[in-house]
Formats: structure tokens, C-alpha cells, sequence
């Protein structure tokens, strides 16, 4: 019986040393010595403090800041360790009921834009994380971002216009706009004495 469970057990030993330990340390240390940045969350920093991820986006929901994609993660938006879409297909009427909330909380705080608003506003991503809008869902709410910080529409337009992100590769996907560093980019231009 021994000549059985012994090399069951070595076997069990070594893989697990090797899956469990070598294997995951390699690649950790392959994405450190590679991609720093990436392998430690690509953190984005504001005077040395880390305020969150360019990987993943945040719930900004005061009206002088632009607002990313919603998020249907629970048990709160933007929780990494529940990633998810809400899973609600288009003839849901919960998810009906969703986008007509999203649409009149953006049309309560910006009544004169009469825009139509773009679709990144107002449903949620597959992975319930995205840290970026198109720019059109940038665009749109200029306006209500410089009214709440009496800014001109102007400057903040130019900042979208900055933090705009090419195409993937040249090709692939939109033009984006990172919500994190454009709000990052908004707290500087407002604070010129940083």
C-alpha cells in the first residue's frame, strides 16, 4: 500500500512547490524586473499618497468632477474583487429602470445641456471597472463641471482636450479620456499654487 501513496504524496509535494511557490514568484518577479508599474496596481499618486488606479475606475459622484461609466459591481461601485456586469439583458425593465435614473440625475444637475447623452453615461461595463469614457461622455459634461467649479467651459474643454487618449495601437477601440487623471488634471488646474 505504501509503494502506492508514497509517489502520490511526492508527486503532491513537487507540484505544489512548483505551481504553488516557483511558478507564481517567477512571474511575479518577471512583471516587477518588466512592468514596475503595472505589477504594483499602476498606481497613481498625489503628493506621494496613492488616490487609485488608472486600471480601474472610481464612483465620482460630486458635480464638480467628471463622472466615469457606472459600475454594477456590488457591494459597492468599482470593488475589484466583485468585477461583473449587472448581467440584465435589453428588454430587462430593471435595467430600463436604471438608465432612466442615470438620465435624469445627469439631466437634474446640467438642465440646459440638450445634448444627447452619450450611452457610456448611462450603462454599466462588463467588467463594472472601467477607468474611462469616451470623449463624448467627456464632452458632455463640461458644462456642468465649470458651472461647479465657476470655471470656464473653455479651459475645462481644453483639459478633456489634453487628457485625450489616442486609439489602441493606432486602431483599435475610440479615442478615451481616463476619468481619474482628467479629475486629477481639473484639481491642479483649480489649485494653481500646487
Amino acid at each position: 500500500m505504501s509503494s502506492i501513496f508514497r509517489p502520490a504524496v511526492v508527486l503532491f509535494a513537487a507540484l505544489t512547490v512548483v505551481t504553488g511557490v516557483a511558478y507564481p514568484l517567477v512571474v511575479t518577479g518577471v512583471a516587477q524586473a518588466i512592468f514596475p508599474a503595472q505589477a504594483g496596481g499602476s498606481l497613481v499618486a498625489r503628493d506621494g499618497r496613492p488616490v487609485g488606479s488608472s486600471l480601474i475606475g472610481q464612483a465620482f459622484t460630486s458635480p464638480r468632477y467628471f463622472w466615469g461609466r457606472p459600475s454594477a459591481t456590488t457591494p459597492m461601485p468599482n470593488n475589484g474583487a466583485g468585477s461583473g456586469g449587472s448581467n440584465l439583458g435589453p428588454a430587462n425593465p430593471a435595467l430600463l429602470d436604471a438608465v432612466k435614473g442615470r438620465i435624469a440625475a445627469l439631466q437634474a444637475l446640467d438642465p440646459a445641456n440638450a445634448s444627447p447623452i452619450p450611452v457610456d453615461l448611462v450603462t454599466s461595463s462588463a467588467s463594472g471597472l472601467d477607468p474611462e469614457i469616451s470623449v463624448a461622455a467627456a464632452m458632455y459634461q463640461v458644462n456642468r463641471v465649470a458651472a461647479a467649479r465657476r470655471l470656464d467651459a473653455g479651459t475645462v474643454r481644453a483639459l478633456v482636450a489634453q487628457q485625450r487618449l489616442s486609439q489602441y495601437a493606432g486602431f483599435f477601440g475610440e479615442p478615451r479620456v481616463n476619468v481619474l487623471a482628467l479629475n486629477l488634471a481639473l484639481d491642479a488646474q483649480a489649485a494653481p499654487g500646487r
